[in-house]
């Protein structure tokens, strides 16, 4: 019996096999045209797992007649690259061209990755990289200069459920498109789970007469089976900033789900609800001050009760900020301060603005003219200017027309109408 995992004896060896990557392998595409032709030239395979990066380099070494080495970045140090380089250059006498096909090469740290620029710069290898993480982060931009980075995309379910009906074949399994479907569903995009999962089902089919994978069987092994998450990589922060962005939006139900998908893959709730007590001051403010109590309330069921009484407060807290009017002056205003405290220098506080503890402070005039704001008419002295002069009548915060800056920004507007009675600030 071969002991090869499927996904190692379905790997296709012609590129018409080759499910997936329409947008990359379709006729007329970059790709697929230097393929036809076999042009080689150093690449970067991005995308999630169980795409066919791996397959797809492969592919690459047989239709450009290429020698093919392969190095793990998880296993391989400075001393394998140095060994494959010297493999590369025996077979250049013979004029066939080599591929060095580095795997999950963002674990390479710079000084590994800079070992490969000579040898791809003078063609004694074609580079190709195939990795999970965004290459503009994890790979350094000497080696990104010499590539062309291809992006791979989650396969859809019908590719998918090809690839599981070709191995339930390859196995004399009997499987219907309804279970073939529910498992490419639970596959989430890669092709690599589908098949293990089905080798694990295939081995409870041979155990029945009728050598057949029941929806039961389907159900029983995807009891609790998360959702594709990566706790830190380029899906942690998509998701982060879908819901951050479908809060922001009032689209309460497209937050629920971001919430949801991301609390169903195994993200911290603490993170979540840390991040949900942003939004609730970036993008909400004072037009719904409630809104930063309510993230809080959240967090605290969270970290008292746990799941799954804290998501629900969580999903309650979420959809209220969703719903909630919108205001993003206390943010805007903020950093607009941060920049000027920046650029500004030093400024010295007015005088009027300091304690005078002391009598030789009072002689200095330190707190001279200022006025106690209770002791006047509606707990306001009117045309006091509490900025340092350098910034006389500087105005940052400009609340918007919705929710309670609207009674916020009426209150500002009245208070700047005594100021001006009183003859403007000083």
């Amino acid at each position: 019996m071969n002991q090869q995992p499927l996904a190692a004896q379905l790997r296709p060896t012609q590129l018409e096999h080759y499910l997936g990557q329409r947008h990359l392998l379709a006729p007329g595409k970059p790709l697929r045209d230097a393929l036809d032709r076999g042009q080689l030239h150093s690449m970067i395979l991005w995308g999630p797992p169980g795409t066919g990066k791996t397959t797809l380099a492969r592919l690459v070494s047989t239709l450009c007649d290429a020698h093919f080495l392969t190095l793990s970045a998880v296993l391989s140090g400075v001393a394998d690259i140095r060994r494959a380089i010297e493999e590369a250059k025996s077979t250049q006498a013979s004029d066939v061209p080599t591929i060095l096909f580095v795997d999950e090469v963002h674990r390479f740290n710079k000084a590994q990755q800079d070992a490969f620029l000579p040898f791809v710069e003078d063609g004694t290898v074609t580079f190709i990289g195939a990795t999970t993480e965004n290459p503009s982060f994890e790979l350094n931009n000497a080696l990104l200069s010499r590539c062309r980075v291809y992006q791979l995309r989650s396969l859809s379910d019908e590719d998918l459920t090809a690839i599981i009906r070709q191995a339930a074949d390859m196995r004399d399994l009997r499987c219907s498109e309804a279970v073939a479907l529910s498992i490419a569903a639970a596959a989430d995009g890669d092709a690599r789970r589908a098949l293990n999962l089905l080798e694990i089902l295939a081995a409870g089919a041979a155990d029945s007469d009728a050598g057949e994978i029941t929806a039961a069987m389907v159900e029983e092994s995807l009891s609790d089976q998360p959702r594709r998450f990566d706790h830190g990589g380029d899906v942690f922060y998509e998701q982060i900033s879908a819901l951050h962005k479908s809060v922001r939006g009032s689209a309460p139900d497209a937050a629920l789900y971001w919430l949801t998908r991301m609390l169903d893959g195994g993200c911290d709730p603490h993170y979540v609800a840390r991040r949900l007590v942003r939004m609730a001051s970036e993008d909400i403010g004072n037009a719904d001050p409630r809104a930063l109590r309510m993230t809080l309330d959240a967090w605290e069921v969270q970290q008292r009760l746990g799941s799954p009484e804290g998501e629900l407060a969580l999903a309650q807290a979420v959809v209220y900020l969703a719903v909630a009017p919108k205001s993003n002056a206390v943010y805007s205003a903020f950093n607009a301060v941060r920049e000027t405290v920046k650029s500004g220098g030093s400024l010295e506080v007015p005088m009027h603005l300091r304690n005078a503890p002391t009598k030789m402070m009072k002689q200095q005039g330190y707190g001279d003219n200022y006025r106690y704001a209770h002791d006047e008419p509606g707990a306001y002295a009117a045309g006091i200017d509490y900025l340092p002069p350098e910034l006389k009548d500087r105005r940052w915060y400009q609340p918007v027309e919705r929710g309670l800056e609207i009674k916020i920004a009426a209150k500002l507007r009245s208070l700047a109408e005594q100021d001006a009675a009183a003859g403007g600030k000083v």
